[in-house]
């Protein structure tokens, strides 16, 4: 037998509905309806009961952001809640080790909490995390699905300290939900409830660079083993992981430099916005003349740029079969100040007022690639996605209007 208990507070304007899929969790709605869901295993010709609710509220928006381990997740992440305002933190009163970050209006969400294997069990599979065969996406389908519907889930944790699975930890929905980690737009079921889609794209080198970087200094990782690991992940990052960047609406490609030749370092980036064109609530950003193929180095007396100087671009082009159009730039900052003359050229930046990008720029100057590419189209894009926030929950708003006119 199951059991399905009700806790009602102030149900206004709030319709149920009952239904029997063959799986459940438990959930509770954001704001009028709490529900607690215990099933037991049905015995022959009986099923699950799940009750769901829809109160009237628009529903969450979910953007997903896809990358390899050490490409630069969280610094976006922290760019991006810092557009919305509000410092990300993690759930307050919560296991210590919870990968969560929740601000005023954002809940971000690690993708790792969705491991079905932990680090000894991959290990016994010989398996990495980034195969599917350690993931379990029936569960993420299902609890992301429920929190863009305004239930909220009890998500589980992956500990990254210990390598084990911890008890789950209660989500409520958000007005936005970020999906970030390998796989959020490997699985079709999962990828159809986004929004919009990032893919940070790095390069080998520049991967190798930032993953000696962090793992060196931030987990006390020997140069071998950064090595070994990136060379045993490499067969299922280039099968499971890089695919997913054809279906991203925005791309974030990080390259060496082409300023200075045969350059070994890796200090200096060039880095390129591909933007998919015919994306609803998204325009892509230009340089000077939407369309038009442009070529333009801006040092000299606006900008001061040391060598080997600053390189932008801009133009049309084709991504995996996909129009698109391309904001490159090659080189970096000297003076984060003057970022204020690049902006003046650009349009569809989606800022609210002059100086917004060159604001928020400043605002973090000490985040990795403030004085580079990264940086910018970071903040660009976490503008953009405002907007498209903003046109989604004003599209909402009015159709249930325009439903009452007619």
């Amino acid at each position: 037998m199951e059991v399905s208990t009700v806790y009602t507070t102030q149900a206004l304007n709030s319709t149920c509905s009952i239904s029997t899929p063959a799986k459940t969790h438990l959930g509770s709605h954001q704001k009028q309806v709490v529900f607690y869901r215990r099933t037991t295993k049905s015995g022959s010709g009986g099923g699950s009961c799940v009750i769901t609710c829809s109160a009237g509220d628009s529903q969450t928006v979910v953007i997903g952001l896809a990358a390899d381990s050490g490409c630069g997740k969280s610094t976006f992440m922290r760019r991006l809640t810092s557009v919305f305002g509000g410092a990300a933190e993690p759930p307050k009163g919560g296991n210590p080790d919870s990968n969560t970050l929740i601000s005023d209006m954002t809940t971000v969400i690690c993708l790792d909490d969705y491991h079905s294997l932990d680090r000894t069990g991959r290990k016994e599979k010989g398996v990495t995390a980034l195969d599917p065969r350690a993931n379990d996406f029936d569960l993420m389908y299902e609890q992301v699905k429920a929190l863009k519907s305004g239930v909220a889930v009890d998500k589980p944790i992956y500990n990254h300290v210990t390598g084990l699975l911890d008890p789950p930890e209660l989500i409520k929905p958000p007005k936005i939900l970020v999906i970030e980690g390998l796989h959020p737009m490997f699985d079709d079921r999962v990828r159809d409830l986004l929004d919009f889609s990032i893919y940070l794209d790095i390069s080998n080198e520049v991967k190798f660079a930032w993953k000696i970087q962090r793992d060196m200094a931030e987990r006390g990782h020997s140069l071998e083993s950064i090595k070994a690991s990136i060379e045993a992940r490499k067969p299922d990052f280039d099968a499971y992981i890089d695919p997913q960047k054809q279906y991203a609406d925005a791309v974030i490609e990080v390259l060496p430099t082409q300023l200075i030749p045969d350059d070994n370092e890796g200090k200096v980036l060039r880095v390129r916005l591909i933007m998919k064109e015919g994306v609803e609530h998204f325009s892509p950003v230009y340089l000077f003349d939407e369309g038009s193929t442009i070529s333009w180095i801006p040092c000299g007396r606006k900008l001061t740029c040391s060598y080997p100087g600053i390189k932008f671009s801009y133009g049309p082009d084709t991504y995996f079969g996909n129009e698109v159009s391309i904001l490159e730039m090659d080189g970096q900052f000297d003076r984060l100040d003057e970022l204020i003359y690049v902006e003046s050229h650009l349009s569809n930046i989606s800022t609210k007022f002059y100086g917004e990008v060159t604001q928020q720029m400043l605002k973090h100057a000490d985040f990795p690639g403030s004085n580079n590419g990264t940086g910018l189209f970071q903040t660009i894009v976490g503008l953009k996605i405002r907007d498209l926030y903003e046109q989604l929950t004003s599209s909402k708003t009015a159709a249930p209007l325009e439903a009452t006119k007619a």
